[in-house]
């Protein structure tokens, strides 16, 4: 009979330990993925409302060029021959900037 009870207590702390588990993985998640992610968001979201004509930029694709233009969701780009437009979500960094993307 004792054996009974002790089977029923095992179980008992499982379901905390798996809830706590659960717990750890969903911290692990917000920590190591969500904000990172949130962040640079947040810091592309600043770089591409921060382009004045002139500046120097890298594309994500890596073409280099200085501003032209900058309309609303796009960016005219001075290339060595010539022109091309690029949406302002693809810019990846100024010239001036250090910091790798």
């Amino acid at each position: 009979m004792s054996y009974f009870v002790l089977a029923q207590e095992a179980t008992g702390s499982s379901g905390l330990t798996t809830l706590i588990f659960l717990g750890l993985m969903i911290a692990v998640f917000y920590f190591f993925i969500i904000r990172p992610q949130r962040n640079r968001q947040k810091a592309q979201q600043a770089l591409s409302e921060s382009l004045a004509v002139g500046d120097e930029i890298r594309t994500i694709g890596g073409i280099h060029g200085r501003v032209l233009t900058v309309d609303e969701d796009s960016v005219l780009l001075q290339v060595e021959q010539g022109q091309i437009r690029v949406a302002r979500r693809a810019i990846g960094s100024k010239a001036g900037d250090n910091e790798e993307s």
